[in-house]
This record gives C-alpha cells, sequence and structure tokens, in this order.
C-alpha cells in the first residue's frame, strides 16, 4: 500500500514540475478540460438554481391543486383556432362545482386583471398586482397574515370594499404607520385594508406576494361586467388529502361537462390543469436544457482529453530515458503504468477545479445582480465535476501510460541518450 503513495506523491511532484516548467504548453492543454468543466457544471448549476427558484415559487400550493380554464399549462393536440373559441369560466360555473363536486377542500374563483396603481393620500404605488378572489384563496395558498385578516366569506360574497395588502405595499403607502383600518383608493373605490401579507421575498420573475393586493373577485366584477375580454377568470381548486386524483378529475370535468351542456360527440371546451402536470413540464424542460449542455460541452471536454493525451505523450517522450532508468533499477510495468495515469488524472483534476473555480465566482456575480434569484453551485455538482475531470484523465493518459509501462529499459535508455 505504501508504495502506491509513493507512486502517487511522486506523479503528483512530476504533474507540479510539468505546470512550472512547461507553463504555456500545460496552459493550453488544460485549457480544454478547464472550459468543458466550467460549461458543463456551469449548465448543472443554472438549471439547478432555475428549478429550485421555482419551486421555492410554488411552494405554497399543492402540487394537486388544479386550475379550471380555457387555457392549457402545457401542450395539448387541440388546435389553437379551436382553443381560442372555448368561452371563460363563469362565477356560476364555480358555485355550481362548490355544490356538486364533493372532495373538494378548498376553491377559488379568481379573475386575472391588469395592474393597477394604489393611493392613500399623497402617497402611491405603481404596478400592483391585483388579485380579485374568494375567500378560500387563503387556505388553496396558504398565505401567512402578518397583521390583521383575510376577507371572510360575507364579504367575498357581497363584494365587500376590502382589500389585503402585500409588505411591500404596506410600506410604500404607510410607513411606520399602522395600515390595518385604512383606506386606499382603487379602481375609483375607497377600500378598507383588514390585512397585511408577511414577507416574503421577490419570487422567480421579480414579482412576489409582497407587491400584491387581494380584494373581494365580485367587487372586481361589478367594475368590469362578466363578459369582459380584457381579463380572464380561472377556478382554482384543491382536493382532500389522499383523494384518487384522475378519479377526481375525471368528475371534475364530468360535472363541467354537465353544467355546460356538452353533448357526448363534443370535446372538453375547457382545460383541467394540474399543478402536478405543471411541475412535470418542467421537469421536462430542465431535463432537455441539462441533455443539451451536456452535448455542447461535452465537445469541450472531447478537446480537453485530446489535450491531455497530447501532454501525456511528449511527457512519456521527454521522461524516456528516466523511465529505462527505473525499469533497470527494478520499477516493474505496473509502476510506471501508474506513474503516468496518476499524472494524467492530476493534469485534468486540476484543469477541472479551475473550471468549478470559475463557477465559483461567475455564481456569486450573478447571485449578487439578480437580487433574491441565487445560483447554487451544489456539493453534488461539485463531485460531479471533479469526477468527470477524473475520468478523463484516466481515460486521456491510458495509451500513454501503457505505452510507457512497455519500453524496453536497454532501448529506452538508449533512445533517450
Amino acid at each position: 500500500m505504501l508504495i502506491y503513495f509513493r507512486v502517487l506523491k511522486e506523479s503528483f511532484n512530476f504533474a507540479i514540475n510539468a505546470l512550472r516548467n512547461n507553463m504555456l504548453r500545460t496552459f493550453l492543454s488544460l485549457l480544454g478540460v478547464t472550459i468543458g468543466i466550467f460549461s458543463i457544471i456551469g449548465v448543472l448549476a443554472a438549471v439547478d438554481s432555475l428549478k429550485q427558484e421555482i419551486t421555492g415559487s410554488l411552494s405554497s400550493l399543492d402540487n394537486s391543486t388544479m386550475y379550471v380554464m380555457r387555457f392549457s399549462f402545457g401542450p395539448t393536440e387541440i388546435p389553437q383556432w379551436k382553443r381560442e373559441q372555448f368561452p371563460d369560466v363563469t362565477y356560476e360555473e364555480y358555485q355550481y362545482l362548490k355544490r356538486n363536486v364533493s372532495d373538494i377542500e378548498a376553491i377559488t374563483y379568481t379573475l386575472n386583471v391588469a395592474p393597477e396603481t394604489l393611493k392613500y393620500q399623497d402617497n402611491s404605488v405603481s404596478s400592483v398586482n391585483l388579485a380579485p378572489v374568494t375567500d378560500e384563496y387563503y387556505d388553496i395558498e396558504a398565505l401567512q397574515i402578518a397583521k390583521g385578516r383575510f376577507f371572510n366569506e360575507q364579504e367575498s360574497n357581497s363584494g365587500s370594499p376590502v382589500i389585503v395588502i402585500g409588505d411591500e405595499i404596506a410600506n410604500n403607502l404607510f410607513g411606520n404607520f399602522d395600515p390595518i383600518g385604512k383606506q386606499i383608493r382603487v379602481y375609483g373605490q375607497k377600500l378598507t385594508v383588514v390585512g397585511v401579507l408577511k414577507k416574503e421575498g421577490s419570487g422567480l420573475f421579480g414579482d412576489s406576494k409582497d407587491t400584491a393586493a387581494m380584494l373581494p373577485v365580485n367587487l372586481v366584477r361589478r367594475v368590469f361586467g362578466d363578459n369582459n375580454k380584457s381579463v380572464f377568470p380561472a377556478i382554482i381548486l384543491k382536493p382532500e388529502p389522499g383523494v384518487d386524483i384522475p378519479e377526481f378529475t375525471a368528475l371534475l370535468g364530468q360535472q363541467m361537462r354537465r353544467k355546460r351542456g356538452l353533448k357526448p360527440d363534443e370535446i372538453d371546451n375547457f382545460f383541467v390543469n394540474q399543478l402536478q402536470g405543471f411541475a412535470d413540464f418542467i421537469d421536462n424542460i430542465t431535463g432537455q436544457m441539462n441533455i443539451i449542455g451536456l452535448i455542447i460541452s461535452g465537445f469541450s471536454l472531447l478537446v480537453g482529453g485530446f489535450g491531455i493525451a497530447n501532454i501525456m505523450f511528449v511527457s512519456v517522450k521527454e521522461r524516456t530515458n528516466l523511465i529505462g532508468i527505473q525499469k533497470s533499477l527494478g520499477a516493474k510495468n505496473r509502476f510506471i503504468l501508474y506513474q503516468f495515469l496518476f499524472e494524467a488524472v492530476i493534469l485534468a483534476v486540476i484543469g477541472g477545479l479551475v473550471g468549478l473555480f470559475f463557477v465559483w465566482i461567475i455564481s456569486l456575480i450573478a447571485s449578487s445582480f439578480t437580487g433574491d434569484f441565487e445560483f447554487v453551485l451544489s456539493p453534488f455538482n461539485m463531485f460531479i465535476g471533479t469526477a468527470i475531470s477524473a475520468v478523463i484523465g484516466l481515460v486521456s493518459g491510458i495509451v500513454p501510460a501503457v505505452s510507457a509501462s512497455k519500453l524496453d529499459p536497454v532501448e529506452a535508455i538508449r533512445t533517450g541518450m
């Protein structure tokens, strides 16, 4: 066992000497490995960071949460011209599903509207993401209230002039004053603040509930009406825990078809989008991004592998005389083999570590410029990068190492003189 440690030590010294004595040649040889590892780990880190951010943005929602609307979250076989003819879901359909579909833990009706400006006295906040919803939206999103409360069922049904605002909006409009009970103006009406959401930080696309406000959907319905094409509604529901999801989805679709009076030969003119399906779609996209990135980065590694092989062949040629002397003194073939293999692996790992270092530096810089979006260089990715480097060194060094181990001592000494 000690002899292998000695070989490793000597090989490391040889590698360091090669770096010192042939700086330019070694730099050019390792550049391919460095760029390859940088590309691979950079892609993996970027995709992991994106996936983590998406997961964090959706963490408040259960994967079983479903969206009933005229749009589909993912690809569909229904042609676009036909999808454009689908009617929007209605408040009456929301009430019908609430009464007729069992095993629903929470269900809400929401409208997607354009951002608005909120005003309080001389202060105003523009581009506020308004969420007109019913009261059960609180349970579906698992909202956390920092001050006050969420509006109740009676206020939701009657469309009372109340509003729940995000932390950033509360700070911009009211500063250090308590916003509960204060009245802010939106849609030309005065709405009473009944709750403030807990601070959550920026989301994936720069927005979060810190810059959002929730108000009763029936209040907004009175403003826009039910046939306004500038908004589109959705029914969001969450099944009871433990429910058979395929069976529940089928029952939900059946009730929607019954409510709309669709004939058996007519297709569904609505979509039941499950959040799990959206998560699977995201996983599929990130998986494809990983594969494409790995293929592209593989070419850099291929070039790097040739570079390592080249420097090892040169190293064997330069040390032919030394190899002959070692063999004449009793060194076995495997000793010479391991010596050059270790050197190739060490050189490749050094190139890989340099690539990892650059990824780490760039991830720090990128994170500082993107606010709450954090680029993650996980220990697993670092291990993958180091392992790939070692494999590249092993594969690239095997042929030179074998050729060195098979040299005849006498011929090697004569050739090297």
